[in-house]
C-alpha cells in the first residue's frame, strides 16, 4: 500500500500560483500512475489531472492551460503546479495513486489510494 501525503496548499489572491506536492512511501511508487482531484464544498469530488508511471498527462478542460503535473519518480514525489489561479479553483485538493500504470485514468474510483487533502483557497 502507497501512503500519499499532500502539501503546499495555502491562500493566495486570484491570478497567483501555488505548487502542491505529494509525497508517496511504502510500495513502489514508480509503476504507479498519480492523479490530482479537486472538491469543493458542496459539490462532487472532481477530476483535475493524472501523469502516468511513462509520463503521459491529462487535464481537465477547467485547468489546461493553467495547471501543470509532473512527478520525479527518484524523490516519489507527484507535483501541481497552478498558475493563474481563479476563485473557482477553491477547493480541497487531493493526490490520488492507482497501482497499475494507466494513462488518461479520470475516474476517481479507480485509484487505490489517497491522501488526506491539502486546502487551496483564491481570493477575488
Amino acid at each position: 500500500q502507497v501512503e500519499l501525503v499532500e502539501s503546499g496548499g495555502g491562500l493566495v489572491q486570484a491570478g497567483g500560483s501555488l505548487r502542491l506536492s505529494c509525497a508517496a512511501s511504502g510500495r513502489t511508487f514508480s509503476s504507479h500512475a498519480m492523479g490530482w482531484f479537486r472538491q469543493a464544498p458542496g459539490k462532487e469530488r472532481e477530476f483535475v489531472a493524472t501523469i502516468s508511471w511513462g509520463g503521459y498527462i491529462y487535464y481537465s478542460d477547467s485547468v489546461k492551460g493553467r495547471f501543470t503535473i509532473s512527478r520525479d519518480n527518484a524523490k516519489n514525489t507527484v507535483y501541481l503546479q497552478m498558475n493563474s489561479l481563479k476563485p473557482e479553483d477553491t477547493a480541497v485538493y487531493y493526490c490520488a495513486a492507482k497501482t497499475i500504470d494507466t494513462r488518461g485514468l479520470t475516474d476517481g474510483y479507480e485509484y487505490d489510494c489517497w491522501g488526506q487533502g491539502t486546502q487551496v483557497t483564491v481570493s477575488s
